[in-house]
């Protein structure tokens, strides 16, 4: 598998983390672990598939994601290449008026969203490029043309700022106290600005935080104490949700992106 990031031009950057093309000459099994941000997938050649209880589902060649709490599968087929827009917290509202938040642990075909008929006009673009650099520029090209007046909640950005320096162990109504606002006020905007509740979106950065601060040997009743949790069979439930393994499975053999 071969995989090349990508950084967005100035004017997208406030609101694309970056554009990932995965390509895979051989088939493949790939593990992804939950984000905090939504996702726009496009294939733009071969076949991909989600993997769920040892059913495989074809994917639509154009797929928006939301946030999600589990891992996902993903069966990339031989010759295989897709082009992903990773946005970032709240970016996805400067591109989407509709309720995001509806998106929740989902992936569903892009002209839920945008008319098919523009979208068919993407995917012949992006199948026709000869190299990466004219894939991107065809997605930025859709982007700016999606980009409307919008303002970002300074809010919202305030909370997240919040949580991810708290790494996620926050409780939801000292948050809204903190920011002088309602509980249930909070809950409403964070949801229709993030695309997941307050409560969710600190789960998954608890989660990642676990993974990415962990220290080599550390012992895993000591992570999980860190992380805040109070017994280990919490832990390690909450752990296999999110990543499809055991703490000890996924630290021994991390194979994920």
């Amino acid at each position: 598998m071969n995989i090349i990031d990508f950084i967005p031009t100035e004017q997208l950057r406030p609101f694309i983390k970056t554009y990932r093309i995965i390509e895979s000459e051989d088939e493949l099994v790939n593990r992804v672990l939950p984000s905090t941000s939504l996702a726009i997938a496009f294939r733009c050649k071969g076949y991909v598939n989600y993997i769920k209880e040892n059913q495989h589902e074809k994917l639509p060649v154009s797929t928006i994601s939301g946030i999600r709490k589990s891992v996902r599968l993903i069966n990339y087929a031989k010759d295989t290449a897709t082009l992903i827009i990773q946005f970032k917290e709240a970016g996805a509202k400067a591109f989407f008026k509709e309720p995001l938040y509806e998106l929740f642990e989902e992936s569903v075909s892009l002209d839920n969203f945008i008319p098919q008929q523009k979208i068919a006009i993407i995917e012949e673009l992006l199948a026709e490029a000869k190299t990466n650099n004219q894939k991107i520029a065809v997605i930025e090209q859709f982007l700016l043309s999606r980009l409307h007046n919008y303002k970002p909640d300074d809010l919202i950005s305030a909370a997240i700022t919040i949580i991810q320096s708290k790494k996620g162990i926050v409780k939801i109504k000292e948050l809204a106290d903190a920011l002088f606002i309602s509980q249930d006020a909070f809950e409403k905007r964070f949801r229709k600005t993030i695309g997941s509740s307050p409560k969710q979106f600190c789960y998954v950065v608890r989660i990642k935080s676990i993974i990415d601060h962990k220290q080599k040997n550390q012992n895993l009743i000591d992570l999980a104490i860190d992380a805040g949790y109070f017994d280990q069979p919490h832990f390690n439930k909450d752990f296999k949700l999110f990543t499809g393994q055991t703490p000890s499975e996924f630290f021994n053999f991390p194979s994920f992106w």
